[in-house]
């Protein structure tokens, strides 16, 4: 039997379905979205949670003309399906497929690419202002969920939203989630929106008091009155009428009729329109709404990492043994709890981790004032993030040089969440602020030592490492620090010098070993830290050694081959080739890391190959 979804080639097809086939429509979505996503990997549990909405929403209102802008992008699986692009679908964060994220590139009705999270209402604002200025009048939808709300971005745009009057709608898919459960003030105050039936009674009881007042503006206008007042019984100032906005709901994010009716009645309002909708994350498959937060991102079903613990987790046990010897030692991470493995921390020492929410700005600013009183704050938060916090990382922790710990996750490439997330320029925009040491691991041993290492220190401190699995090898029982700066030669050889920091060590030491079956003899680096660079080591091989190869998983410009580059210089040394392999002047796309690595040089193969073009006249051993 025929799928209803194999008929749904674009929006307009979705409008002429029935109301009562939507119900099997939505099945089927789920289906799909199960099957794609065990496959290929992905976000699983956020978009289970939107299908009823992204249907609604698409039979409301007219896309592409009017625009609507999903944040975080990764509840867009459904709008992909129902935008054109189901037959592309299986293709879904494959390498050359479709993306994980919304991308304008990809589709029409992407009309704002979003990785990040709380940039919608800001996006949609723009959007809403140049078409007020260009005399049109198509509508503007920000769909918010998955914990971005709690983003203080969002409420700047909120405030500016409220401030301009522009008509435009914003729709708040609460879930009581971002990846882990909400957390802050504003994630209590939606609680008892979501669970408290007097919140209900007030709403019900407010329509019923305006339906039986007379006739009359004055009294009308009293009835709207009594009627916020009601609600403040339960939600104290209607915050978002408050800020200038028009409040639609609670409405149950599961029922289509009455989202179509609640989209409606906001594409009507001539201001902006708040529409408060309750789903539950991972609705309609039972693994993923009992467990929610393991269901959030899950693993394509061909990937395993077998016995060997990731770095992230390598990270959080180590920050467990240091928790334990130090008590003033905390753990900071916004939004990111299981992402970077602090729950094990957390299960043991709950007044010492603090999950700030989807405010990357405020986390590091947080732990410089933690740092100022003697306390040692590490901030556990992916590379892709850490760039939303660049001016904090600048003027409240190292401009004070406060000995704050960067535990950098995710650094690097980061394989299938594609260029939004990619970890590919942490050391480029580090590199340039004074008093930041940064240093990268080469296994999940030396991470510990590291981190060890940054606690002992009385400066800033960022440690940058990879997605995925260590490389297997044994962890020492008794910690040690590694002296700043300071690089260790891992092979020697004669002809050429290999320097690489972090996740590039190991096959740099592979390449080594292909070089060597050719003939060729090179020097291997661990060179550790980016900065301080260990000067006297690189000027001393150099000395006796002129073909030199830097090896990093960064963006080339600004990065760790361009500053070894520039000691070179400075030290007067121009009698030597040196050759940075690093990631071009691009956003790195979507794919399997091991694939992106290859096709930019970065594994074994293309790293021995790089080398051996500084040898072209040269006669190799076959």
């Amino acid at each position: 039997m025929p799928r209803l979804l194999d008929k749904i080639d674009n929006p307009a097809d979705l409008k002429g379905l029935p109301k009562q086939e939507l119900g099997q429509l939505a099945a089927e979505i789920r289906q799909e979205l199960v099957t794609t996503v065990s496959a290929n990997g992905g976000h699983l549990a956020s978009n289970l949670g939107v299908v009823e909405l992204t249907i609604a929403l698409h039979r409301v209102f007219d896309s592409p003309r009017d625009k609507i802008i999903w944040d975080v992008g990764h509840q867009s699986y459904v709008h992909k399906l129902l935008t054109g692009r189901r037959q592309r679908f299986t293709s879904l964060r494959q390498y050359g497929g479709l993306s994980g994220f919304t991308s304008r590139s990809e589709s029409e009705h992407d009309p704002f690419g979003a990785g990040h999270a709380s940039t919608s209402i800001s996006a949609a604002l723009g959007i809403a202002i140049a078409r007020d200025l260009a005399g049109d009048d198509y509508h503007v939808v920000a769909v918010i969920g998955d914990g971005a709300i709690t983003g203080g971005m969002a409420f700047e745009a909120i405030n500016q939203v409220g401030h301009l009057g522009s008509r435009i709608c914003v729709v708040l898919n609460d879930n009581g989630m971002s990846i882990s459960p909400t957390v802050g003030g504003l994630a209590k105050l939606l609680d008892r929106v979501r669970f408290d039936y007097r919140y209900q009674w007030a709403e019900k009881k407010g329509e019923r008091l305006i339906d039986a007042l007379p006739l009359g503006k004055k009294l009308v206008q009293f009835g709207r009155w009594l009627r916020r007042g009601f609600k403040g019984l339960i939600m104290p100032s209607v915050l978002w009428e408050e800020l200038g906005l028009t409040y639609i709901g609670p409405i149950d994010g599961h029922d289509i009729d009455a989202l179509e009716t609640a989209l409606a009645q906001a594409r009507g309002y001539s201001k902006p329109t708040f529409v408060h909708i309750i789903t539950t994350k991972g609705k309609g498959y039972q693994p993923a709404e009992g467990d929610a937060v393991y269901f959030h991102g899950v693993a394509a079903e061909n990937s395993s990492s077998g016995t060997i613990p990731s770095y992230s987790e390598v990270f959080a046990q180590t920050v467990l043994r240091l928790a334990r010897e130090n008590p003033k030692l905390v753990a900071i991470t916004p939004a990111m709890p299981e992402g970077n493995c602090l729950s094990v921390v957390e299960a043991e020492f709950p007044q010492r981790v603090f999950d700030v929410g989807i405010c990357e700005q405020h986390a590091v600013t947080f732990a410089a004032g933690l740092a100022t009183q003697g306390f040692k704050p590490i901030v556990a938060i992916y590379s892709t993030f850490l760039q939303r916090a660049f001016d904090q990382l600048i003027h409240d922790v190292c401009l004070q040089d406060l000995p704050v710990t960067f535990a950098i996750d995710r650094s690097g490439i980061v394989g299938d969440d594609g260029k939004t997330h990619q970890g590919t320029f942490d050391i480029s925009y580090l590199m340039l602020i004074p008093n930041l040491i940064i240093a990268a691991p080469k296994d999940e041993n030396e991470l510990q030592h590291l981190l060890y290492t940054a606690v002992q220190s009385k400066h800033p401190m960022a440690i940058r490492y990879p997605r995925g699995s260590g490389v297997g090898v044994e962890l020492d029982k008794k910690l040690r620090q590694i002296p700043i700066g300071k690089g260790e030669i891992l092979r020697k050889g004669k002809d050429a010098a290999i320097l690489a920091i972090g996740a590039t060590v190991a096959p740099a030491l592979e390449a080594a070993q292909n070089l060597a079956e050719k003939g060729i003899e090179a020097t291997v680096v661990n060179t550790r830290f980016a900065k301080p660079l260990d000067a006297e080591l690189i000027k001393g091989l150099v000395g006796g050694i002129k073909r030199l190869v830097t090896v990093e998983e960064n963006a080339l410009s600004g990065g760790f081959g361009n500053s070894v580059i520039d000691l070179l210089q400075q030290s007067g040394i121009s009698d030597i080739h040196v050759k940075v392999i690093a990631i071009p002047d691009e956003f790195v796309e979507h794919g399997s890391q091991a694939r992106l690595r290859a096709n930019y040089g970065l594994d074994a193969e293309g790293i021995a190959r790089q080398v051996l073009e500084l040898f072209p006249k040269r006669r190799l051993r076959r």
